[in-house]
């Protein structure tokens, strides 16, 4: 890789870690040319060190290493982007991440969504819900009712009318979402079922 190591001053660029499965940011850390060649050799990402004055591997104490997936370089070659598999918490003080948040999957809106029919299915007696509604009636009403959006999204996807088709594909996600809420599952057990059918 073509780094440039002499902007700094010191020999080091940052290298910023990114879980490469959930893209969450994990830490940041400095790297000099004996750093990155460790961690290309080992697949184990070592840093420089600024207080320590030396190399250290990511988990050599706590055992919670950041395997290697790979390094993209940025557009003036002086930061690093590394995507690991990490094993284990990221954090020194035992939190996923050195900002202190969590490393589920995210998925955008759709996570938000999820949040809000979970909302909606813990305060299932609100009257002027429709999703607390389908939730009082149980799982058989709201399997039907994805059963009526999957025909009508296929009846769509028939014709030439995107509008009607898009608008009958999300009412098909969005009642498929609060099926999988009803059955005690997430995105996140969908998304793992297809990984390892993958893998």
């Amino acid at each position: 890789m073509n780094v440039d190591f002499s902007k700094s001053g010191e020999g080091l660029v940052p290298a910023i870690i990114q879980d490469a499965q959930t893209k969450n940011v994990l830490m940041l850390g400095y790297m000099n040319q004996e750093a990155l060649d460790v961690t290309l050799k080992t697949k184990k990402v070592t840093f420089y060190s600024r207080s320590k004055n030396r190399l250290w591997t990511k988990g050599e104490e706590s055992g919670n290493y950041l395997q290697l997936v790979d390094i993209q370089n940025d557009c003036d070659k002086d930061t690093l982007l590394v995507f690991v598999h990490p094993q284990g918490p990221t954090c020194h003080k035992g939190t996923a991440t050195c900002w202190g948040g969590t490393n589920d999957q995210e998925y955008g809106f759709l996570s938000k969504l999820e949040m809000i029919i979970a909302s909606r299915k813990d305060n299932s007696e609100d009257p002027n819900s429709y999703v607390a509604s389908l939730f009082r009636k149980g799982i058989n009403k709201i399997a039907q009712k994805v059963g009526e959006e999957a025909v009508e999204t296929v009846i769509e996807a028939k014709d030439d009318n995107d509008e009607l088709f898009l608008n009958e594909s999300a009412d098909l996600l969005f009642h498929y979402l609060i099926l999988l809420q009803a059955k005690g599952y997430s995105l996140n057990d969908i998304v793992k079922t297809l990984q390892g059918r993958h893998q």
